[in-house]
């Protein structure tokens, strides 16, 4: 039998001897990391936030998060925010970001998921429609674009890949056979995020989603007095107008000429939230966490854009509805409606 005195006994009869023995392993506490000692451009780059904006966030979510005892060398509140935000940058595996925090893979997974459902408490303060700002602003924002009238959003999906999850799998394998979670977002002029629908499989289509969604009925329900600009994966309805399928030269050019260029806010906006958390690009998760993550990007994407952070080079990605053989037929109400709209606006 191996000696039981040694940290590393190395049969079953030792390590039996040592817990009879009661003899622990000396717990070795690794160096805390203290974020906020980095200069601001050091904390864009691996945190995208300032200090200020981490302070500010921290703030936010402090009570949802933070440990209640101090036992083994908890982590504060701050440090759990901080090692979420890393990996949220940059979308690596947790032991790459545990190595980098000085922390272990399953420190890093359960601080990610503290601070996933804390954002996830503040998504209604956060992320509004139409917007925290009068509708008659956001509909001049939009106007001054390309002028386009009365626009209060525009609706996209975009496909987060994921790993293959073990349950239901088949439902995830989107249209290019990947897995995925096909996010439906809703944008104002000013890139900044006032619906998101984060819990469908890759397999369902932007109009199914949009047609069960909470946004839909209330748009129905007459809500909101405005309008929704989508592509053809959208079917057209007298609250939500998409381009002309084969326009005539003339008005209906205008028409999708303004319309390409005021929807162009919500690829700009998918681009930035992409390219600002390094993490969408695929979760190695399980679909509802994904979802979960998703959200918490969302909130954080919010948050950033308000309060001015640095912006990262964004890479348009081709829409969605360029090899996508589906396009919903328009409703009549809805194609009288952007007659109208093509008539009286973009007659010159």
């Amino acid at each position: 039998m191996a000696c039981p005195f040694l940290n590393d006994p190395v049969d079953e009869g030792a390590a039996l001897l040592r817990r009879e023995l009661n003899l622990r392993r000396e717990m070795v506490i690794r160096p805390r990391i203290d974020v906020l000692a980095f200069p601001d451009s050091c904390l864009v780059e691996r945190y995208r936030f300032t200090s200020q904006s981490i302070i500010y966030i921290h703030n936010l979510i402090r009570p949802y998060i933070r440990n209640i005892t101090k036992r083994s060398h908890a982590l504060t509140s701050q440090q759990i925010l901080c090692v979420a935000l890393r990996f949220f940058a940059n979308g690596s595996f947790l032991y790459n970001v545990g190595d980098a925090e000085n922390l272990s893979k399953s420190t890093v997974g359960r601080a990610i998921r503290k601070v996933c459902l804390a954002l996830k408490r503040l998504l209604p303060n956060f992320v509004v429609f139409p917007g925290s700002k009068p509708v008659t602003a956001i509909k001049e924002e939009f106007h001054k674009i390309a002028g386009f009238p009365d626009v209060i959003g525009c609706i996209d999906g975009t496909h987060i890949p994921i790993t293959a999850p073990s349950r239901n799998e088949a439902k995830y394998v989107n249209r290019k056979s990947t897995h995925s979670i096909n996010v439906q977002i809703v944008c104002d002029a000013a890139c900044i995020i006032s619906d998101v629908e984060a819990k469908w499989p890759g397999s369902f289509h932007d109009s199914r989603i949009y047609s069960e969604s909470n946004l839909s009925n209330r748009l129905q329900r007459g809500e909101f007095d405005g309008l929704l600009l989508g592509d053809r994966g959208y079917p057209c309805q007298p609250r939500l107008l998409t381009p002309y399928p084969d326009p005539e030269p003339g008005p209906q050019e205008n028409f999708n000429q303004a319309h390409c260029r005021t929807r162009a806010r919500v690829e700009t906006t998918i681009g930035l939230l992409k390219a600002r958390f390094q993490c969408l690009r695929h979760l190695r998760v399980a679909p509802e966490r994904a979802s979960d993550i998703i959200v918490a990007c969302v909130v954080l994407h919010n948050i950033a854009t308000i309060r001015g952070e640095q912006q990262p080079a964004v890479q348009i990605e081709d829409p969605d509805d360029d090899d996508d053989p589906i396009h919903p037929p328009a409703i009549q109400d809805g194609e009288a409606v952007r007659d109208t709209i093509c008539n009286n606006h973009f007659n010159n």
